[in-house]
């Protein structure tokens, strides 16, 4: 080939390359601008539920209202239908609940919620771990939960075990020595206080999970300090149902 070929030859290459390149930064960046738009189309959209949309101290008393409602035994009759439909499509909580997982405490029962209203996480002993805050990180950054509540009970179970297992030096079976272990804190914080040691280490495990959620870095620490999120305690009482707020 001969040297004005060879330079045309690589002119044409290479208008054929930037092109090819042209082309797919071209496709790129109208899939982000289709992305994008995507996604600020969601941000736009109406809440399914805008009843839910509310600031932290209003979602604290609608939490308290609902269970008031609840202990008085007039709680409202939920249209559980036309909340499916309207939910399909998304959520947008206004509390999130950390609760233990005892038969007896039901979250969307003792604060009369509907579907949708409540972002719930249980696990016995009601202590967070890494998968109820990364959990509890999600409906913050992108429900916008305005409100946690850490919520015990009395005669918990969990804490029980914890408090035996301790005095006694045994080691329960299966994987009960993990509850044991992040209990074991409240337990010892608790011990040679006044008054009933299981009911001083299930207030303190409820002050301690709540102080644990408000330092969770760096989503929730950050919501807390932004004024976006608010994170009480409370204990519910077998007895009647009411929730006793304790932080």
């Amino acid at each position: 080939m001969c040297q004005f070929c060879d330079v045309s030859h690589s002119a044409k290459t290479s208008r054929r390359r930037f092109m090819i390149g042209a082309g797919g930064l071209a496709a790129s960046l109208a899939l982000g601008s289709q992305a994008f738009a995507k996604e600020k189309s969601k941000e736009t959209k109406p809440p399914p539920k805008p009843q839910n949309v509310l600031s932290p101290d209003a979602a604290l008393e609608r939490l308290v209202k609902g269970n008031t409602r609840y202990i008085d035994g007039v709680t409202r009759r939920h249209d559980f239908k036309h909340e499916r439909e309207a939910l399909a499509g998304g959520q947008n909580p206004f509390a999130g609940i950390l609760s233990c997982a005892d038969s007896r405490i039901a979250p969307e029962y003792a604060f009369d919620s509907g579907r949708g209203d409540l972002f719930v996480c249980r696990v016995a002993g009601n202590f967070a771990n890494d998968e109820s805050i990364a959990s509890l990180e999600y409906a913050v950054a992108v429900l916008n939960v305005p409100l946690f509540m850490v919520l015990g009970h009395g005669s918990c179970g969990a804490i029980d075990a914890t408090i035996k297992s301790l005095k006694n030096g045994t080691t329960l079976p299966g994987h009960l020595p993990s509850l044991v272990d992040a209990l074991a804190p409240a337990v010892k914080a608790s011990q040679g206080k006044p008054g009933d040691l299981l009911a001083n280490a299930t207030r303190q495990n409820v002050i301690d999970n709540v102080a644990k959620l408000k330092a969770a870095t760096p989503i929730l620490n950050a919501a807390v300090e932004q004024g976006k999120l608010k994170v009480v305690g409370g204990i519910y009482r077998l007895e009647d149902g009411k929730v006793e707020m304790v932080v």
